[in-house]
């Protein structure tokens, strides 16, 4: 599988070396052609979408390829290939000469698409979906590996075109040349962009291809590449429930979805691997947006999805926590027993003061600073300020907490005053343990072991498994490696997630099995 990787990698290097900015096309066109489907690039004329199509062609030994720039004045005659007239006149049959048209081609690029009359359209249909021509009374199977198409411009609101712009299954728009300086450089450099400058050796072959196809169907889908998708078309179908996005909905069919998960097998396994990973899931923004209004809120349901419940999903986080949950319930009421006393407390004026009960040898001032009473002791007299309810200065005296809770005791006139402070009653709760029954213990010794089973296992799988993938995340060709960021932060987080669950299942055990 490294070798496939490294052939890859080597090959879009080459495919690139005399592009600028031009990386992400070129490798999802190279990714859509290796999964046997078809990509749309949207732009602007001069962009270099018919250059990315031309260079393409390049990296197939044995491949042809077919190119036209279609216009309304377009005939299946051009893109299918002529009438047989021998067929015509000795046989009677209706048959086009396809060897040098797009039926015989491997790659195909038809440039203005959406000016294909209807004809075209319908031929293209079963040509882009089950890779069959009809040829007279005969279905032609095509070995068209990738079809590229191209537009300035998105289709028309036409019923009629919608079957025909469900079949691209990637979609990219291309815009002009961002950094000044690769500017400066593309429009001086003189080297011919057109050439075909792929090594021999790095081609793929016929055969090859074949070969991949039968790996790439074997590649594994793991659980949270499956449960990442199955959230991405819940959130779909949310979005489009919503009524200020009844006129503009998501639509993703089932076929589509079909053909994005060969994608993403296609991108794990060109990637050198056995499965496909959550990285391979952020190839998905580029197959289910519409228009491009839907571009960032497909990539927000995507990004979400895995920064969120990637690996939580896998591991089934949240039932997980609701189950560790449910057993502190169970065991908090089986072994707790509350019970409430009633204590006098202390009952303040405000946040400052304390107040003095009335006595028959009051004194100026009846209310003592809370700050101050709490540094009080039984030992030690302290000059104290009393103040009155206005908080005014009236007294400084020597006082000293009391003898009994919730008093002060103040030097006055030579006589020393036992003070209580306004108190009020408040309940308070004590919780009383109670061993549980044998009985009950016992199954709750079976419910641990199950639990801590579950949570060994993930955290296995994951330091196995994880590793490995985490430090490939970066190097994904298809995929910005900014994007690694949004992967790891998910593990990281489960796997934080699962040492806490297997702590409250510790301290769990010690509350009902402590002697």
């Amino acid at each position: 599988m490294t070798d496939v990787r490294t052939q890859t990698k080597d090959l879009l290097n080459a495919l690139n070396a005399e592009l600028t900015e031009r990386e992400d096309a070129v490798s999802l066109a190279f990714l859509a052609t290796v999964a046997g489907e078809s990509i749309f690039l949207l732009g602007p004329p001069g962009v270099g979408k018919s250059l990315i199509a031309r260079r393409l062609k390049y990296a197939f030994a044995d491949g042809t390829s077919f190119e036209y720039l279609m216009s309304k004045f377009s005939t299946p005659d051009e893109i299918f290939g002529p009438i047989s007239i021998k067929k015509l006149k000795e046989e009677d049959k209706y048959e086009r000469l396809t060897e040098r048209y797009l039926p015989g081609a491997n790659i195909v690029f038809l440039d203005e698409i959406w000016k294909a009359g209807p004809a075209i359209q319908n031929a293209l249909l079963t040509i882009l979906n089950e890779k069959i021509y009809r040829n007279g009374d005969v279905d032609l199977k095509v070995n068209i590996r990738g079809i590229i198409t191209a537009s300035n411009e998105l289709p028309p609101k036409n019923k009629s075109l919608d079957p025909i712009w469900d079949r691209f299954l990637i979609r990219l728009e291309i815009g002009k040349i961002q950094s000044f300086s690769n500017f400066v450089n593309m429009i001086t450099d003189t080297k011919d962009v057109y050439q075909d400058n792929i090594p021999s050796d790095l081609k793929l072959k016929e055969a090859q291809l074949n070969d991949w196809s039968t790996k790439i169907d074997a590649i594994e889908m793991p659980a949270e590449v499956l449960n990442t998708i199955q959230l991405v078309v819940y959130k779909i179908e949310e979005h489009n429930s919503r009524p200020n996005n009844a006129d503009q909905p998501i639509k993703i069919y089932d076929r589509r979805w079909k053909k994005i998960v060969r994608l993403l097998r296609t991108s794990a396994f060109l990637n050198g691997r056995e499965k496909v990973d959550l990285m391979d899931c952020f190839v998905m923004q580029h197959c289910l947006w519409n228009t491009p209004a839907h571009r960032d809120i497909i990539s927000d349901m995507v990004t979400e999805s895995i920064r969120k419940h990637g690996y939580s999903l896998a591991v089934n986080l949240v039932n997980l926590k609701k189950e560790v949950a449910d057993f502190e319930a169970d065991v908090q009421e089986e072994t707790q027993i509350k019970h409430s006393v009633e204590e006098e407390q202390l009952l303040p004026m405000n946040e400052e003061y304390y107040e003095l009960a009335k006595n028959t040898n009051q004194f100026s001032g009846s209310f003592i600073k809370i700050e101050q009473f709490r540094k009080m002791d039984t030992a030690d007299w302290q000059v104290t300020n009393f103040y009155d309810e206005e908080g005014n200065l009236r007294n400084r005296i020597k006082a000293k907490s009391g003898p009994r809770e919730n008093t002060v005791e103040v030097f006055h006139n030579n006589e020393k005053l036992v003070i209580d402070l306004i108190t009020r009653k408040k309940e308070r709760v004590e919780i009383i343990f109670k061993k549980p029954h044998k009985v009950i213990s016992d199954y709750w010794d079976n419910r641990l072991e199950k639990l801590n089973n579950y949570i060994a296992q993930q955290v296995e799988k994951i330091n196995t498994s994880a590793p490995n993938e985490i430090n490939h995340l970066a190097e994904n060709l298809f995929v910005d490696k900014s994007r690694a960021e949004v992967v790891t932060a998910n593990l990281e987080e489960v796997k934080m997630a699962l040492q806490d669950l297997k702590l409250r299942l510790e301290k769990l055990h010690y509350a009902y099995g402590a002697d």
